[in-house]
């Protein structure tokens, strides 16, 4: 009785949206998969939620690059309130790069956008590394800015020198959760520290299905309740950047499914190749799914899913597998008709 009364109330609150067989088509996919949470929201209100495979609705799971978003969020904020600003040479706050050739071409959206030419020195994610800030700041150039697209978690250390060395006496963490975790209702997270107490901001953040759904409702809500969304900032991290006009601070879009020629891809396999191998122009992540679905991707199959048109909030957390977007969402959208 129980299961046919969570399939009514899937029917009475998305009328129009989709078959509740679709959540359950996705849903048992996931599970397959490794799934260990499985959360739909329409409109604000949870029409779906259910834990496997050990998950649990109060147990916290790593979202990996998840946490990418809310660094970008801190990042928009900062430029919102006039602390920075998006398009200044990085070189203006880290004078040591001033006299670098190509250093001191990287603006501060690069560094977000992963388009700095920086080597993304993936080693910075070691969770006892004694100094990643001085390491990044070394780190060498392998292009000109805005020319490639080099995933990892040097740029990003970048930033949080060029965030601290601006904020002065407020360190970048106590910036972040008053400006970003405060109004979502979230608290100090697992920041992962490094031997001089900088934070790792390419991972390392544990939440519930529950808590990664509020970065959803800011997409939904264009920024708010984070950002104003008059302003115009959040519309930067969807616009997707010049190398690869899929990503932009934090949020994989999906905006090319509309195009003939756009290549459907998965993330977390194109990142498994060397970066010669990596290809990130006319992407997406379904050809299926709506072109407004954006995303936020976390390794070993985390995923945050929104489709404004629809207000629909999806999040899935897994424990590895083979889990992939294509599938997921194909179970989830259907055949395109």
């Amino acid at each position: 009785m129980k299961s046919k009364w969570i399939l009514f109330a899937c029917l009475i609150a998305v009328p129009g949206l989709m078959p509740a067989q679709d959540f359950a088509a996705a849903e048992a996919y996931s599970v397959k998969m490794g799934g260990m949470a499985f959360l739909v929201k329409v409109d604000g209100k949870i029409v779906r939620e259910t834990y496997t495979n050990g998950g649990a609705k109060d147990l916290p799971q790593k979202i990996y690059s998840g946490t990418k978003a809310f660094w970008s969020l801190t990042a928009l904020v900062a430029a919102e309130e006039g602390v920075l600003k998006l398009d200044e040479p990085v070189a203006q706050t880290i004078p040591e790069w001033a006299n670098d050739k190509t250093k001191s071409k990287i603006v501060i959206r690069d560094l977000l956008n992963f388009t700095s030419g920086l080597s993304p020195m993936p080693e910075l994610h070691e969770n006892d590394h004694p100094n990643r800030t001085a390491a990044a700041l070394k780190a060498r150039s392998l292009a000109q800015p805005d020319e490639r697209f080099f995933y990892g978690p040097a740029s990003l250390q970048v930033f949080h020198e060029v965030l601290a060395r601006k904020l002065k006496k407020k360190t970048p963490t106590r910036f972040l959760e008053r400006e970003v975790l405060s109004p979502l209702g979230l608290g100090s997270q697992r920041y992962l520290p490094d031997g001089k107490g900088v934070p790792l901001l390419a991972a390392g953040w544990m939440q519930t299905a529950r808590q990664w759904s509020g970065m959803g409702r800011v997409i939904l809500e264009k920024g708010e309740p984070v950002l104003d969304e008059d302003d115009g900032f959040f519309a930067e991290a969807m616009k997707g950047g010049k190398a690869n006009e899929a990503y932009a601070f934090g949020f994989w879009n999906n905006h090319a499914a509309e195009s003939k020629s756009s290549r459907e891809i998965d993330v977390e396999t194109m990142m498994e190749r060397k970066l010669i191998a990596q290809s990130w122009k006319n992407i997406c992540l379904s050809k299926i799914a709506p072109a407004d679905l954006v995303a936020c991707i976390g390794s070993y199959g985390q995923r945050l899913y929104v489709v404004p048109s629809k207000k629909l909030i999806i999040v899935r957390l897994g424990k590895g597998g083979d889990f992939k977007d294509a599938p997921f969402l194909k179970a989830l959208f259907g055949e395109k008709k």
